[in-house]
């Protein structure tokens, strides 16, 4: 091929985007990097936290009225890696609905896994050390 693609930012849907906002600022530290129209009645935020981003849009955006409200769906899970899987552990493990407590796995991984206010599966991991 003859491009590179640079980095993937996830979009994920959501029913209340101020509230999504708002677990991500206060609960994990993120950052509101960009929204869209503006701050009273946003459609669309990118939030970032470090080298971490994930960007979000309202149902309605992309609301078809042949459609009508969804809920948000995804069958899979967001992995956020770290440098210190304890730290964000003990941080999180009391505000959010724990999903995964945190453990050591034998594919070499010590991760927790929680769900944030929509439902979304985040996984949290750092590659244990061997020595």
């Amino acid at each position: 091929m003859s491009y590179r693609l640079t980095h993937c930012v996830p979009m994920l849907e959501t029913n209340d985007l101020s509230q999504t906002i708002s677990f991500y600022s206060q609960k994990l530290g993120f950052h509101c990097i960009g929204m869209y129209p503006d701050a009273a009645h946003p459609t669309w935020a990118t939030m970032k936290r470090d080298d971490a981003e994930i960007m979000f849009a309202s149902h309605s955006r992309f609301k078809h009225e042949s459609i009508g409200t969804q809920r948000t769906n995804m069958t899979g899970s967001i992995y956020l890696y770290t440098d210190d899987v304890d730290i964000v552990w003990n941080q999180i493990k009391d505000t959010a609905e724990v999903e995964v407590p945190i453990s050591n796995f034998d594919y070499g991984m010590r991760e927790f896994a929680i769900r944030d206010c929509n439902g979304y599966l985040l996984h949290f991991g750092k590659t244990i050390e061997s020595d």
